[in-house]
């Protein structure tokens, strides 16, 4: 089936930065999604009970230059079952794992919070889901996690990564406060939106196919206006609004002026300034070190002008001898040892000894008598 909606997208902002959207151009991409999940064959199938998830994708003009998550409350709720949420909670002080269990189901339903919850003590977590595979299951078993206000610093070297990479990280919740059930339920029924400063673009689910295109209309307002307001840029800096499903192709819902990107530009100049201007405040500011510098010269020659009295102070004549330096053992070296007399010959000087004959008397004799012949 294919996808047509009108070429004019475009809706200027209002002086405030918020982002106003054209409700009729939201509600005609609501209806043509409808329509064409209803016509696929394969979502009817995978997606007959629950309904097939509705995001909507924003493109910024400029990438942010640092990470946010934005909490967005949702007027109707994008879950229809509470089954698959889970509770990360602290030890409570002289209580097993399995009370402490106990006692925060039971502070859940005084509060009002009648839906059924998995809740989950740090102890177990440490001990129970320590291994990568549990860390998985876990990740898988659950939709959406929650965790006490007073020990979400300390998750991240617990659960792993991946709960970050799926987007899954859990949402910290005050649960010594009064209005705790209703808290929990914004929490639950909204969304969130991960902005990230690797690249352009960033999505939020908003709705599911079973919704009306009303309903539909009704989240994608709420949620384009918190984030226009919450986000860390301006308004002016989201470029393109497109909603879709998982499958279908993005369909656009509001597109910026080019003039916007001008400002955007403007904007970050101010903030961050460029390196020859911060090279000339540089410049600036060592000329007037320069200049300061003679000026406390003069000064100080004022200074020693004036000539102080000199005080007497006595010569202290030292009562105790001066200590010897302990020589340290590391600096002596030690003494080569003298040869011993009674050395053994060695090989050397076996062979040389025989090689060499022995001269006698007898030998001396020869020899003259054939010198006189």
């Amino acid at each position: 089936m294919r996808l047509e909606l009108p070429l004019h997208t475009c809706r200027m902002e209002s002086p405030r930065e918020d982002l106003v959207l054209d409700r009729t151009q939201a509600k005609k991409a609501a209806q043509a999604l409808q329509a064409y999940i209803k016509s696929s064959s394969s979502s009817q199938k995978l997606f007959q009970n629950e309904g097939q998830a509705i995001f909507l994708l924003f493109t910024h003009w400029k990438i942010p230059k640092k990470e946010q998550t934005i909490r967005i409350p949702l007027p109707h709720g994008v879950r229809k079952e509470m089954g698959d949420v889970c509770l990360f909670t602290r030890d409570e002080p002289n209580m097993t794992s399995e009370q402490t269990e106990r006692f925060y189901k039971k502070l859940l339903t005084e509060r009002g919070f009648k839906n059924a919850i998995e809740v989950i003590p740090f102890k177990v977590l440490k001990t129970e889901y320590k291994p990568f595979e549990a860390k998985r299951r876990l990740l898988g078993n659950f939709d959406v996690f929650l965790a006490d206000a007073r020990i979400r610093r300390r998750l991240p070297s617990h659960i792993g990564k991946h709960f970050y990479e799926r987007k899954k990280a859990p949402l910290s919740v005050d649960l010594e406060s009064k209005s705790l059930a209703r808290h929990m339920e914004l929490l639950i029924q909204g969304t969130t939106l991960c902005v990230s400063n690797k690249g352009s673009c960033c999505m939020a689910r908003v709705a599911h196919s079973n919704m009306t295109a009303d309903e539909i209309v009704d989240n994608v307002t709420m949620a384009v206006s918190t984030i226009s307001t919450k986000s860390a840029t301006t308004g002016k800096n989201i470029k393109i609004i497109h909603l879709k499903s998982q499958n279908s192709v993005a369909l656009p819902i509001y597109t910026s002026d080019l003039s916007h990107l001008a400002v955007v530009e403007e904007a970050q100049k101010k903030a961050h300034p460029t390196k020859g201007a911060q090279k000339r405040k540089r410049k600036s500011e060592n000329k007037k070190t320069e200049l300061s510098e003679p000026i406390t010269k003069e000064m100080e020659k004022d200074e020693d002008c004036e000539e102080e009295i000199p005080q007497l102070v006595p010569i202290e004549t030292p009562t105790k001898k001066p200590k010897r330096e302990a020589i340290s053992k590391k600096g002596l070296k030690k003494a080569p040892r003298p040869a011993s007399k009674g050395l053994k010959k060695t090989v050397k000087d076996k062979k040389l000894a025989k090689k060499t004959p022995k001269v006698t008397g007898r030998v001396l004799k020869r020899k003259a008598k054939t010198n006189k012949i």
